[in-house]
């Protein structure tokens, strides 16, 4: 057994505080700068406001995300598409609608 297992979970301190003021179901969002507190059972059901280090991210908890961390949930770092006017002008010309033209009418 590893020493990490035998510590048991983190969870801030503060964070489980104002869990217990509230009750499950309660539509507060609870904001958080912990991005490294594990999710427990004790918090399905509740509104998170995770700081992605820009603004905070609200996250709805449920049982799959059990065992995780918070900041799994909020990225902190945006993704910039490569290729520049090149690749948007590809990516526009794959999203226009395709319309079959009309033959000509002949007299």
């Amino acid at each position: 057994m590893t020493r990490s297992s035998k510590k048991g979970p983190y969870i801030d301190g503060r964070l489980l505080e104002k869990i217990s003021k509230l009750k499950v179901g309660d539509q507060t969002v609870i904001k958080t700068w912990s991005r490294s507190s594990e999710i427990a059972p004790e918090m399905v059901g509740f509104i998170f406001g995770i700081h992605n280090g820009k603004n905070f991210i609200e996250v709805r908890v449920v049982e799959d995300m059990v065992g995780h961390r918070l900041g799994e949930f909020a990225p902190s770092r945006k993704f910039v598409r490569h290729g520049g006017k090149m690749q948007r002008d590809i990516e526009k010309s794959a999203e226009a609608p395709k319309t079959p033209e009309k033959p000509a009418q002949g007299k």
